[in-house]
């Protein structure tokens, strides 16, 4: 069993095979990176698993770790803490060299900084390990806002001309993605949605709109509730280094993306709870003459099993209750739709799935890169199969 990142030493419960597959891990990740557009974290997970093959300050650090699932994203927690001790000026020699705080992008020299600093400071970032990444990427708002609107079609008959929109999010983090209905998308056939100033402009959101969109003004949000464990306040300080610290370090767009939000996330009231899944919907009703709307992306594998059970029987309990003037809509952006074990088989494309109650009728609408942008919609003939 993986230990919560406190205890154990150098190779602490670890044999040839676990050494070996903190490695694989490692490189796995890196291989992602690398895929996704950031060749800096690429290079220091390459040379982070050969370290740990070594016997170095890596596999000292992550020691206890090696049963951790893929889906809990260890290589992306140790990236994410020493990011944040670059940021916050504790780390000055690693920070030299990440474009984020102003170095110069040398992967080399980063990858010695990072190892040194593994060395000297390896149990600041092992404390950090705990903590699920907070990546509230802004980006994924683009598949999760024409989840939205997919749903909004399909109750405009009943709900219009202007539907009310009730947004619940589970593994909110910061709550910025609650915030979608006032990010600017604009699609590669030049149309746009939301506000003309929004400071969030998320250009090439999607190849082109689905026909089957209702035209814009066709819902208003009228609520905002978001749920996380470990959920982040992005107007403090604190929160939004955090929320920096997980945005990839040679990534300036991703960079700009969030600070732009946190903006907004200053103005917008979001009501924020500290609490998982299963009790961020354990006091949901639905509401007559409004759609009640459970968004989440890419949560799901973090979930333990019996809180993801618990979460699918509630939804499962209030579709039930859905009627066509209080209906239910679930969107999502998830490895596999949800199965925590596609992110195990490595897939990268991920379906946006739409379900809709009453009649629990699922679509997957769209796929899309882990960081949201851009979203490929597909036609979608007929219904899908029915929701458990």
């Amino acid at each position: 069993m993986a230990d919560d990142g406190s205890g154990g030493g150098a190779g602490a419960g670890a044999g040839a095979g676990g050494v070996q597959r903190l490695a694989e891990l490692l490189r796995g990740q890196a291989r992602a990176c690398a895929d996704l557009g950031s060749p800096l974290y690429g290079h220091l997970l390459t040379s982070a698993a050969g370290d740990v093959l070594a016997g170095g300050p890596v596999r000292d650090v992550l020691a206890g770790h090696e049963d951790d699932p893929p889906g809990a994203a260890l290589p992306l927690r140790l990236l994410g803490a020493a990011h944040h001790l670059a940021l916050a000026g504790d780390a000055p020699a690693y920070a030299a060299h990440l474009p984020s705080t102003g170095g110069d992008g040398d992967a080399e020299a980063a990858w010695s900084a990072l190892r040194e600093l593994l060395s000297t400071a390896g149990e600041d970032v092992r404390a950090r390990l705990r903590t699920a990444p907070q990546t509230n990427e802004v980006g994924r708002s683009a598949a999760l806002v024409g989840g939205l609107l997919t749903a909004v079609a399909q109750v405009l008959p009943a709900l219009g001309p202007v539907v009310p929109v009730r947004l619940r999010e589970v593994g909110c983090s910061a709550g910025l993605n609650l915030l979608l209905d006032l990010f600017r998308h604009r699609g590669g056939d030049g149309r746009t949605r939301g506000p003309a100033d929004s400071p969030v402009e998320l250009d090439g959101a999607w190849d082109a709109e689905p026909p089957s969109w209702p035209a814009p003004g066709a819902f208003e949000v009228v609520e905002r509730v978001g749920g996380d464990p470990d959920v982040v306040d992005p107007t403090s300080d604190e929160g939004t280094l955090l929320l920096r610290s997980y945005v990839w370090a040679d990534q300036p767009h991703r960079a700009e993306r969030l600070l732009s939000a946190l903006e907004l996330a200053r103005r917008v009231p979001v009501e924020r709870r500290r609490t998982g899944a299963a009790g961020l919907l354990a006091d949901l009703e639905l509401r007559e003459g409004a759609l009640t709307v459970v968004q989440h992306s890419v949560v799901w594998q973090y979930l333990p099993d019996d809180e993801r059970g618990a979460a699918e029987r509630r939804l499962g309990e209030l579709g039930a209750a859905a009627t066509p003037t209080a209906p239910l809509a679930r969107v999502s952006l998830e490895p596999g739709d949800g199965d925590a074990g596609a992110f195990d088989r490595g897939e990268t494309g991920y379906p946006v799935s739409v379900t809709t109650w009453p009649g629990g009728h699922r679509r997957v609408v769209g796929t899309a890169p882990p960081h949201g942008v851009p979203v490929r919609w597909r036609e979608v003939r007929g219904t899908a199969s029915t929701a458990r």
